[in-house]
């Protein structure tokens, strides 16, 4: 076997690709003084190291390039990377499409001491290639975490506590999420990371999706075919044969490919920020690259000498020994290859605050600007926590120009608000703060839906955070989180999320009232994973999840509650009480919310309204305590608003609002 340049270019792709009969293989090394490749093509075993024959070329700003014949799907390939005499080494490929583990490719060795697969990205055959994403403003993203989201064996009983959940165990939840109506799930990293378990964000193999979320046992791969099969057939689609699934990455697909079915979005959460700090001890990854990094005071190829939870990637500005536009390439490279090759349809971009304050505030513009190119009806949510969060989506030059950007305001807000109510019926509640942040948003943020806002988050109840804060049913009423007092405190405050300006995301179990910190490590942590089967057997849980899923299919079904406009126009903090408008200009689907945290029901409260006539009732959260709460405090399925106005509208109406609830009237 020999390497020839035959099909070889400058724009040649990165990594290992099928093309012909055979395949290119390109690696960056600038300061490496030779590069071969070794591997297992076919029948041919070539681990020799320095094999002139298997030599790579090397080309402009150190990239190096060959073509070897012969080589087919599943091949084995390393690098093997000299620096001098004296530094030389076996290195994965950064582009590595899939890794080996002793369960995959037996006789390798397990991560990191493994090798890199060569894969063909067209060899699943993709059940949906016309999906649309969701408007974003449309969006309402449910967060979760696959290692600890749902996992059950062939007998129905949860293993996530001794295997871990893995990608075709989310499959198991599709219908209920789709039931649930959010419009995309948002998964947590899954970049390979070193760890049998972690949260993901110390990822290290970035092209390549973590193995110990793949299925590689025969029968179990069967059974989950068997549930796919299903979901396929329920959409009169062609199920897919066993050797379809047999990848880890085929697994990632199947789950994008049927969430799409189901009309469900997928957005990756991905950390270009920095690297598990586990790679700077292995000596055949990213860290010791081009092997004249160790020893050297200059810093690594790939990153700086900075840290934050791990080694910082080097994408700051400037100087032409920084190799700055090749860093910032492989990333933003990473982020085209899940879109193209995986059809994701967006990415939350971890602490991006990390990269601005590292020199990275250009490549953080490139970033969003590059991604939005290949399609722009795919979102880019930026994590921007600077004191100016704005400029995480204001256009260039002032900002860095994603789609939307996490923001806490309302999250900090209505938790003070149920901590305030927690404390009695005699506790004063600051409504004019939720009023405030409801009135005026994100500052200078130009469209209200570019603020994704949340209650809970991967972050906020993590069990490992110092500054965790509970789960809202916890915050609502510690003692006892399924009692009234928890509930219905937790149904008003996300009521205001759901029917509040911007992108409402939820947690996983925030929907039928989970009540634990969460924690990726079930082992050490042991009672912190989400209890579904309180949706069988816990009323409480099964009625809160009733509620959710009305309360999600109400913001979808009344356009006005995912526009622009609001007016709080009635703020009452004697009496808990607090109302606002809204509307889309020129529409006429007038939406009216009306919330209170008083604990007891006003059974007559004058309120203004925008218009007379008649309002439909259409929201009513006091409906799912003890579903159907045959006590519902409501007003009948509508109310007439007369012609003399009140709090600043042009008509009124005296209606009745149930203790610690959210009412909802709309025109229709």
């Amino acid at each position: 076997m020999k390497v020839t340049q035959d099909h070889i270019s400058q724009n040649t792709k990165m990594g290992a690709n099928l093309i012909a009969d055979g395949a290119t293989f390109r690696v960056w090394a600038p300061r490496a003084q030779a590069v071969y490749l070794n591997g297992q093509f076919g029948t041919a075993n070539v681990w020799n190291r320095e094999n002139p024959d298997l030599l790579l070329k090397r080309y402009d700003r150190g990239y190096w390039a060959g073509f070897l014949q012969g080589v087919r799907d599943g091949d084995q390939y390393l690098f093997y990377v000299v620096g001098d005499p004296t530094r030389k080494n076996f290195k994965r490929d950064p582009y590595a499409r899939e890794l080996t583990t002793p369960d995959t490719h037996p006789g390798t060795f397990q991560y990191p001491s493994c090798n890199c697969v060569v894969r063909d990205p067209n060899g699943y055959r993709w059940r949906v290639t016309d999906f649309r994403p969701p408007a974003f403003n449309d969006l309402i993203i449910y967060e979760l975490h696959i290692g600890t989201f749902f996992a059950v064996d062939q007998s129905n009983h949860d293993r996530r506590a001794t295997r871990g959940g893995q990608y075709l165990d989310v499959l198991d939840r599709v219908e209920h999420l789709r039931e649930l109506g959010v419009t995309a799930i948002e998964l947590l990293p899954i970049h390979e990371f070193a760890s049998p378990i972690s949260r993901g964000y110390d990822g290290i193999d970035l092209f390549s999706p973590e193995m110990d979320y793949g299925e590689t046992n025969a029968a179990e791969l069967a059974h989950y075919l068997t549930k796919v099969n299903r979901l396929l057939r329920n959409r009169g689609v062609r199920e897919l044969a066993l050797a379809e699934v047999r990848t880890s990455i085929d697994q990632l697909k199947v789950l994008i490919d049927v969430c799409h079915l189901y009309e469900l979005a997928v957005l990756l959460d991905v950390v270009y920020n920095h690297a598990g700090g586990a790679v700077t001890g292995q000596t055949n990854g990213l860290w010791f690259f081009d092997e004249m990094s160790r020893g050297n005071p200059n810093h690594s190829l790939y990153f700086t000498d900075q840290d934050h939870t791990g080694p910082v990637f080097a994408f700051w500005e400037g100087g032409e020994d920084h190799h700055t536009r090749d860093v910032q390439g492989f990333l933003i490279n990473n982020a085209r290859f899940f879109l193209e090759e995986y059809k994701v349809d967006g990415f939350r971009y971890d602490q991006v605050t990390v990269i601005a304050q590292h020199g990275g505030w250009l490549f953080a513009q490139r970033l969003a600007e590059k991604a939005r190119e290949l399609d722009r009806r795919k979102v880019h949510i930026s994590e921007f926590w600077d004191n100016d969060r704005f400029k995480g989506v204001v256009p260039p030059p002032q900002g860095l120009g994603f789609d939307a950007n996490w923001h806490d305001g309302l999250r900090r807000v209505i938790r003070r608000i149920i901590a305030q109510a927690a404390g009695g019926r005699d506790a004063h509640v600051h409504l004019e703060e939720l009023a405030d942040r409801l009135r005026h948003g994100v500052f200078n943020v130009p469209f209200r839906w570019q603020a994704v806002e949340y209650l809970e988050s991967h972050d906020v109840i993590d069990l490992g955070h110092d500054d965790r804060e509970p789960r809202i049913p916890k915050l609502a009423d510690f003692n006892n989180p399924h009692s009234w007092y928890a509930t219905s405190r937790s149904r008003v405050a996300a009521g205001v999320l759901l029917t509040a300006p911007g992108i409402p995301m939820l947690f996983m179990g925030q929907e039928f009232l989970e009540d634990k910190f969460w924690s990726d490590n079930e082992r050490v942590h042991p009672g912190h994973l989400i209890y579904w089967e309180g949706l069988a057997s816990n009323k409480t849980m099964k009625d809160y999840f009733q509620f959710m899923k009305e309360l999600v299919w109400l913001r979808r079904r009344q356009p006005a509650l995912r526009g622009e406009r609001i007016n709080v126009f009635h703020v009452h903090e004697d009496n808990r009480i607090i109302a606002f408008h809204r509307w889309i200009d020129g529409v006429g689907r007038d939406v009216v919310v009306v919330c209170s945290l008083n604990e007891s029901t006003i059974w007559s409260y004058e309120l203004g309204f925008p218009q007379g006539g008649s309002w439909l009732e259409v929201f009513n959260s006091d409906v799912y305590e003890n579903w159907v709460n045959p006590w519902t405090a409501g007003n009948r399925g509508g109310i007439v608003a007369g012609s003399e106005g009140r709090h600043g509208l042009p008509s009124a109406a005296t209606i009745v609002i149930p203790a610690n609830s959210m009412v909802v009237f709309a025109r229709d």
